[in-house]
C-alpha cells in the first residue's frame, strides 16, 4: 500500500509537466506559428527567386503564404468539376497558422502605413527573393494579459520576438 501512495505522489506530481508538453501555452503557439510561416515564405522567395507574400487576415487571427501550393489539382475529366488552381496551404504545415482564440492581434503595422491594419479584411507582407522583405510590426495580446511585439527586419526578412512591450510606438 504504501509503494502504491507513493507512485500516486510521483505521478501527481509530474501532471503539471506533462500537461505543459502537450498543451503549449497560447502565446507561445502564436508566436511559434507566425515565425514559422514568415520564416518559410523568406526561404521560399529566395528558393525560388520570386517574390512571396504573407496574406494576413487580422479580423479572423489567420496568416497563410498565397501561393503556396505545390501544383495545382486536376480535376476528371468531368468538365462541370471545377480546378483549384492554388489550393489554401494545409493548415500545420508551416505555410499558414491560425492563431489560438486566447490571443488576438492588438495591433498591426506594415511599412509604417499610418493607421495600421488591425482592423483590415487582409494585409499582405512581401519577402524578396534577395531576402529582404516588407517591414512588419505584430503586437500580440493574450487572455493572461501577455504581451508581445514581432519584428520584421527589412534588410533581412528575419522575425524577431519583443516581449511585455508597454507602448506602441
Amino acid at each position: 500500500m504504501i509503494v502504491v501512495c507513493i507512485m500516486g505522489i510521483i505521478m501527481a506530481m509530474g501532471v503539471p509537466l506533462v500537461w505543459k508538453v502537450w498543451h503549449k501555452a497560447p502565446m507561445a503557439k502564436a508566436i511559434s506559428g507566425v515565425v514559422e510561416v514568415c520564416s518559410n515564405a523568406r526561404r521560399l522567395a529566395i528558393l525560388q527567386d520570386r517574390q512571396v507574400d504573407v496574406v494576413l487576415h487580422p479580423r479572423d487571427g489567420r496568416l497563410e503564404v498565397s501561393g503556396a501550393a505545390a501544383a495545382p489539382v486536376q480535376s476528371n475529366t468531368d468538365p462541370t468539376v471545377p480546378v483549384q488552381i492554388n489550393p489554401p496551404p494545409v493548415p500545420a504545415s508551416g505555410l499558414s497558422t491560425q492563431l489560438p482564440r486566447e490571443v488576438i492581434i492588438e495591433e498591426l503595422d506594415i511599412n509604417k502605413i499610418p493607421g495600421g491594419f488591425r482592423d483590415a479584411e487582409t494585409a499582405r507582407v512581401r519577402f524578396f527573393p534577395n531576402g529582404t522583405s516588407d517591414e512588419m510590426s505584430l503586437f500580440l495580446l493574450s487572455d493572461q494579459n501577455q504581451r508581445c511585439e514581432i519584428l520584421l527586419e527589412v534588410t533581412t526578412g528575419l522575425a524577431s520576438v519583443e516581449w511585455d512591450v508597454r507602448k506602441f510606438r
